[in-house]
C-alpha cells in the first residue's frame, strides 16, 4: 500500500497541538490593518481551534495527525 500524502493546501493552514486538536488562524488577520479597530485586531493576533465536526475532515487531509 503506498503512503498517504499529505495535502499541501491543508497542512500551510492547520497545526496539529500536542493533544491532537486542529489550530487556525483567524480569517481577516493578513492585511488592510489600517481599516480596522484596535480592538478586531488584538483578537485576531491568536490562533483559534477548529470545530468539531470539521476536525476529523481536516485530519484525513493531514495523514501525520492522525
Amino acid at each position: 500500500m503506498p503512503k498517504m500524502k499529505t495535502n499541501r493546501a491543508a497542512a500551510k493552514r492547520f497545526k496539529v497541538t500536542g493533544k491532537g486538536k486542529v489550530r487556525r488562524p483567524k480569517m481577516g488577520g493578513q492585511h488592510s490593518f489600517m481599516g480596522k479597530s484596535r480592538k478586531r485586531r488584538r483578537r485576531l493576533r491568536d490562533n483559534d481551534l477548529v470545530a468539531p465536526e470539521i476536525e476529523k475532515r481536516i485530519k484525513i487531509l493531514l495523514p501525520y495527525a492522525r
